[in-house]
């Protein structure tokens, strides 16, 4: 299965005085993954596999944060009250996180192992750094399966196009949290490996974007054979 959590850079319209003096920001990477819709949906179709998709800006409600950590609501939501806050919770961040929950959990019971991708995107410069990889995948180190699964299907990316450069658990660490994070601690390595496919977002201007799924599709094909 797959989810993306930071789709789209939506303001519902009771909420758009939040962002009426800082309108450039929603069209910027702190708003929204860009491209990472998109690939998810080409990803779903060629996988034939479920996709669970955000279209809120992060920057109301970040959906791949603990609801308790610091960055879920941003500096943009902080004039929003106690109340306002469980408010966007229940309307956006839990029913998106239940769903994918839910999925799972009824896909382990009737024994299967589930292999979840969140799909997301990064800036190619960040506070002045250059991110030296297309393309990332996240993992929890300490997982046997993710681990294998993840060196595994990093050797078939380079195998299929030498020119990509696939780092492992970069620009981020996949233990830090978020989604699949949250998910390790419900489900066992025997029954769910959550990887984050981060996409460094100069990759969508150099390639086709089904030439990119299909590559990426196929890579990870192999690894679900295997």
């Amino acid at each position: 299965m797959l989810s993306c959590e930071h789709g789209g850079n939506r303001v519902p319209s009771r909420y758009a005085s939040l962002f009426a003096r800082a309108r450039g920001v929603l069209e910027t990477h702190r708003a929204y993954d860009r491209g990472a819709l998109p690939l998810a949906r080409a990803l779903s179709r060629r996988l034939r596999a479920p996709l669970h998709a955000a279209r809120i800006t992060r920057l109301l409600v970040d959906l791949n944060r603990t609801s308790r950590h610091p960055a879920c609501f941003s500096r943009y939501s902080a004039p929003l009250d106690r109340a306002q806050r469980d408010e966007l919770l229940a309307r956006f961040y839990t029913p998106h996180r239940a769903a994918i929950d839910a999925r799972i959990g009824a896909s382990t019971r009737a024994g299967r192992r589930v292999l979840h991708l969140a799909v997301h995107s990064f800036t190619p410069v960040l506070r002045g750094e250059v991110r030296n990889a297309d393309l990332g995948l996240l993992y929890d180190p300490r997982r046997p399966g993710e681990r294998a699964l993840c060196a595994a299907w990093s050797r078939a990316l380079r195998a299929a196009d030498p020119s990509l450069r696939v780092r492992l658990n970069y620009p981020y660490r996949g233990s830090s949290d978020g989604l699949t994070t949250a998910l390790r601690k419900r489900y066992p390595d025997a029954e769910y490996l959550g990887v984050e496919l981060e996409v460094n977002q100069r990759l969508f201007e150099r390639r086709a974007l089904a030439q990119l799924a299909r590559l990426i599709a196929a890579s990870v094909a192999q690894q679900i054979d295997a």
